[in-house]
């Protein structure tokens, strides 16, 4: 049973041009944001200790930060960590000091003022494995789009190859964009939710490109962008059902998930959306834009008519 249904073709691509200057302008937005500000790297990427104490009373960061400047902790990025009692405080690489006795002389000092918390948790991530991280991170992100670029090539054509791979870029710039704007941490599980985000938006594409692949061989006239617009209405139903399921759930994890996954359940939120976006409008466009034709999708070898009875002959 369909969600709802169509009577006539949405007329996406007239919107094509205010898409590509929208999507244009967020990519360069978020490029710049990326070289100006940069990632908030997390402990992950960046190597150091990470501390998480809980207070009795909501905690005042401010004083926090001015108790850890004037014990030599100048460095100390302090935050609150789900809720105003529980503070993440996070500290560069020191030589020769142990996680343990780092965390023992944060608590000490902390506690000069009376207040009341405990130790919940303490992290040591070393410099030289968070630098193999950030490493091994983006080239997992490269060779997926080239293991997506191959694949779709060779399943349907290289414009949609090309369609397709642009699509997952722009998604990725602009999750990456979001983060570097807001300056969220961007952890591993940040990192394991792009390249989700990578996955949905490419199954969605693929779904897509399916279905415009098929028109055009089914429809004898239509010009290519009548067929284009076909094909995106006729997935709408099933883009729409599998995306708010999607965000359903990722709205749970995002209120009731907790602060551990609440940078992967944001990542996956908005790469969701901006991925159901750009399967409309960026790869469909792009491949438009290289000149797809009826004459690209055909089969290469059709049998003729006939051809079965001329052997029996």
């Amino acid at each position: 049973m369909r969600f709802f249904k169509m009577k006539e073709s949405i007329d996406f691509m007239s919107m094509r041009i205010p898409a590509l200057i929208l999507s244009g302008l967020l990519i360069i937005g978020s490029l710049t944001s990326l070289a100006v500000n940069q990632l908030n790297w997390g402990l992950d990427f960046t190597g150091g200790t990470l501390i998480e104490v809980g207070y009795k009373e909501p905690a005042q960061l401010d004083v926090i930060r001015t108790q850890l400047d004037s014990a030599g902790f100048g460095d100390a990025i302090v935050q609150n960590f789900g809720s105003s009692e529980d503070v993440l405080i996070r500290l560069a690489p020191r030589d020769n000091v142990k996680a343990e006795q780092l965390g023992d002389q944060v608590l000490a000092t902390l506690r000069e003022n009376g207040d009341e918390l405990d130790m919940r948790r303490i992290e040591f991530v070393g410099p030289n494995v968070g630098e193999e991280l950030t490493e091994q991170g983006g080239l997992a992100m490269l060779a997926a789009l080239i293991c997506i670029l191959i694949y779709v090539a060779m399943r349907f054509e290289w414009r949609f190859a090309l369609g397709s791979v642009v699509a997952l870029a722009h998604d990725v710039i602009l999750t990456l964009g979001l983060f570097s704007i807001l300056q969220l941490e961007f952890d591993l599980t940040v990192l394991a939710a792009v390249l989700a985000v990578i996955g949905y938006s490419l199954n969605d594409t693929i779904v897509v490109s399916d279905r415009i692949r098929e028109n055009f061989r089914k429809i004898r006239k239509g010009e290519p962008i009548e067929i284009i617009n076909t094909s995106l209405t006729q997935t709408l139903n099933r883009t729409i059902i599998t995306s708010l399921t999607t965000i359903l759930v990722l709205l749970a994890l995002f209120f009731k998930g907790g602060a551990l996954i609440h940078g992967f359940a944001t990542a996956l939120l908005f790469g969701v959306v901006i991925g159901t976006y750009s399967s409309i409008y960026v790869a469909s466009l792009v491949a438009l834009m290289l000149g797809i034709s009826k004459e690209d999708l055909m089969p290469t070898e059709v049998e003729k008519e006939g051809a079965d009875m001329d052997s029996l002959v």
